[in-house]
């Protein structure tokens, strides 16, 4: 962080505070802090407070004619080598998502050319709006990063989504958003992605519904952290996460080729949704439907990659297998057998008995031999950031 120059914009709420431990980390690790207090953030923290841990003065006013003539919002939000908004609130959110300017925070926001982090802080209820929501999504189509929030007790005293994320993981988000190694530096993750589409005819295929949606989430946190990410997907609309390696695949034998030449790993998350079966003799050309005959088709096994990696030797194995069982009945029964019988080390359990496979939401039991940990229903970028978060945990502790 030697030599980096941060901006920080406070929102107003009660996970101000925060910002002053993470002022904290960023002058410890030798960068240069400015910070930008909002109005309502000057409720919760003192400019005082944030200027004697930066060492600078705080800004507040889009119109002080000093801090224009010395440090105008132009400069302020050029010289920036990141700009971080913690907290985030709902409000700050939706000015940014529909370029609002009408305050030095917002003015920042909109004139600045550096990386932008968020870590949105708020009340359950307003984090899950359909507003934020659609604020949220304009957002990261912008290209704005995000930090949390997390899930627990708030000063409200509702429980859900909406706690801001500690100042030591908004400071490792940072870290790697200025290109400095992440915790997972180093570390090779293998993952599988999306359906496979088992041919039938030239024209016809077998499927699933999967969007591929979780996969790519979970890639894209990955390389936040710093892996090397080899991506091997099936057939998805979805974009592809930046700074990963993409296989694209089409059947289950592409996959399971696929996945053995990626190997050697330090982990491999096998979110595919892999057809278990294919047409053993898949026509050349296209069947025609003749009146009064119904086609009929024989059925083999497709390869079993999540039993296969986990089954192999200790020295060839990675060290850490994840495998996903997706369910619409006896979830969690039916996850205990699976694991079992796949011999794999964490098992998410997958309840897409509603509109899961394939949409924005997932609901997750992780089975571990720890036991068995059940997740709320969130959105599957959280239930990814949570995921590489345990398993960064898993791999930098081993």
């Amino acid at each position: 962080m030697n030599g980096k120059s941060i901006t920080i914009i406070i929102g107003g709420g009660i996970a101000a505070y925060k910002s002053l431990e993470l002022i904290r980390l960023f002058k410890k690790a030798g960068a240069g802090v400015r910070a930008v207090l909002t109005s309502s953030g000057a409720e919760f923290v003192t400019p005082l407070s944030i200027s004697a841990l930066t060492g600078e003065p705080v800004y507040q006013n889009l119109f002080d004619l000093d801090d224009e003539a010395n440090m105008g919002h132009i400069q302020l939000s050029r010289s920036a080598d990141l700009v971080i908004v913690a907290p985030a609130t709902a409000d700050l959110m939706a000015k940014m998502a529909h370029g609002l300017a009408n305050d030095l925070a917002t003015t920042v926001l909109l004139a600045t050319d550096a990386p932008v982090l968020i870590a949105p802080a708020m009340n359950v209820r307003m984090w899950e709006h359909a507003a934020t929501q659609r604020n949220l999504s304009a957002l990261e189509a912008d290209g704005i990063g995000r930090i949390g929030p997390d899930e627990g007790d708030m000063a409200c005293g509702e429980f859900g989504f909406g706690r801001m994320a500690e100042p030591d993981v908004i400071f490792s988000a940072a870290q790697t958003a200025l290109g400095a190694p992440g915790p997972l530096t180093g570390k090779h993750i293998l993952m599988t992605s999306g359906p496979t589409h088992e041919p039938i005819d030239p024209v016809r295929y077998i499927a699933n519904r999967s969007s591929g949606r979780q996969g790519a989430a979970i890639a894209a946190a990955l390389v936040k952290r710093g892996a090397r990410v080899s991506y091997i997907t099936g057939p998805v609309t979805v974009p592809t996460p930046k700074g990963i390696d993409e296989i694209r695949v089409e059947t289950a034998k592409q996959m399971f080729d696929a996945v053995k030449a990626a190997l050697p790993a330090d982990a491999a998350i096998f979110a595919a949704a892999v057809a278990d079966w294919r047409v053993d003799c898949a026509g050349d050309t296209k069947l025609k439907k003749e009146k009064g005959a119904l086609p009929s088709f024989s059925f083999c096994e497709n390869p079993d990659i999540l039993a296969s990696i986990s089954a192999l030797p200790k020295a060839e194995r990675p060290a850490l297998v994840v495998g996903f069982a997706a369910e619409t009945d006896n979830v969690l029964q039916n996850a205990r057998t699976k694991k079992i019988r796949k011999n794999c080390d964490w098992l998410l359990a997958n309840d897409v008995s509603g509109d899961v496979m394939g949409g924005a939401n997932n609901q997750i039991t992780v089975l571990s031999d720890k036991g068995e940990d059940p997740w709320p229903i969130m959105d599957k970028k959280d239930v990814a950031t949570r995921l590489v978060k345990q398993l960064t945990e898993a791999l930098t502790n081993s």
